[in-house]
């Protein structure tokens, strides 16, 4: 039996810091499988420290940052291979990370994406935000994640060990189908960051595809490398992209009235924002609201041709029927063990 061409490539914006001290890690990890850093039109001297210590990655140089998507959709166009592996700059690996979850895809092709456990690079027993061990959405399309809601993070003792079927997989460190990758036209260029795995899974999922988790491969990962939590950027980019995924992706029965409910709650957390004293982020979200309107034309039309792609059918598998919102902050269910495992749609 052939094995399948693995091509881990990484995206790299004025990430020497993070190449100095994680790259040589992935190297020494990824025995057989040819590596790609991306570099999205870094300002440091990134592309010369490739050049000089690792000739055997193959670098693909963007002239300008291009962001996570179009970076990506400009790579991977020119790199050939059955699966990519798209992993963060800022992302220690381990032994064995590979195998498992490509062992996992390839006995399934309907798993079009798949994602490792994800672990805190600093608190190393401790689930990282991005995506932890499998990533979720509620109704209203907040994102949540087998050990991680909202801000609370869990202890990893073991709990969420089972691979299993979820409904987004983190950007972080993500597996993907090639062929599937560009069966729905790859990641969406307008999103630029954040957000966009989320659309990419939900994209694929409509048209028959399922996402996964393999807890078996487990990586480390810092987090917050390019635009930390503080950032009134990633903000904006956040609530904004939430809502073109929606618009995009969710079947046509309630949409309307969930983005209307959507849009309280997150004037709810502007005014948030406010009150705690973070203007910046008052105006990220005011600001989010109205490009999402700007881009409503171009983000119906992306709707109506994913309508037209074969097998197509709306999916809300595994998305949480109730409100995370309502059950984190006035149920007070910190964990996604608290959860209603009843409330999950099939």
């Amino acid at each position: 039996m052939i094995s399948p061409k693995v091509a881990v490539v990484i995206l790299n914006f004025n990430g020497k810091k993070f190449l100095e001290k994680f790259l040589p890690n992935v190297i020494a990890n990824s025995v057989g499988h040819q590596i790609y850093v991306a570099d999205n039109g870094s300002t440091d001297d990134s592309i010369a420290y490739l050049k000089a210590n690792f000739p055997q990655v193959t670098i693909i140089e963007i002239k300008e940052n291009c962001g996570y998507a179009t970076g990506y959709n400009i790579a991977l166009k020119q790199i050939t291979a059955d699966y990519y592996i798209l992993l963060n700059s800022d992302v220690e690996v381990t032994t064995n990370w590979i195998e498992p979850v490509i062992d996992l895809m390839e006995k399934d092709q309907k798993i079009a994406a798949c994602q490792p456990k994800l672990l805190d690079f600093k608190n190393r027993d401790e689930f990282e935000y991005a995506g932890a061990s499998g990533g979720y959405i509620d109704k209203y399309g907040y994102p949540f994640c087998r050990g991680r809601l909202f801000n609370t993070l869990e202890k990893d003792s073991n709990q969420y060990n089972n691979a299993t079927e979820v409904f987004w997989a983190t950007g972080a460190c993500l597996f993907v189908k090639a062929k599937a990758l560009w069966e729905v036209d790859g990641l969406d260029d307008d999103y630029f960051a954040h957000m966009e795995e989320i659309d990419l899974c939900w994209r694929l999922k409509n048209i028959g595809y399922s996402i996964y988790v393999e807890p078996r491969s487990i990586v480390y990962h810092v987090g917050g490398g390019t635009l930390n939590k503080l950032s009134s950027r990633k903000t904006f980019l956040n609530f904004r992209n939430n809502l073109i995924t929606l618009t995009k992706n969710h079947p046509s029965g309630g949409l309307i009235i969930k983005l209307f409910y959507r849009m309280i709650l997150d004037g709810v957390a502007a005014f948030k924002f406010l009150l705690d004293a973070q203007p910046k982020h008052f105006f990220a979200v005011i600001r989010a609201h109205f490009a999402y309107y700007y881009m409503l034309p171009n983000t119906l039309a992306k709707r109506k041709k994913l309508k037209q792609k074969a097998n197509f059918k709306f999916s809300r598998s595994f998305t949480y029927k109730g409100n995370i919102v309502f059950e984190y902050f006035l149920k007070n269910k910190k964990k996604y063990s608290d959860l209603d495992g009843g409330f999950f749609s099939e």
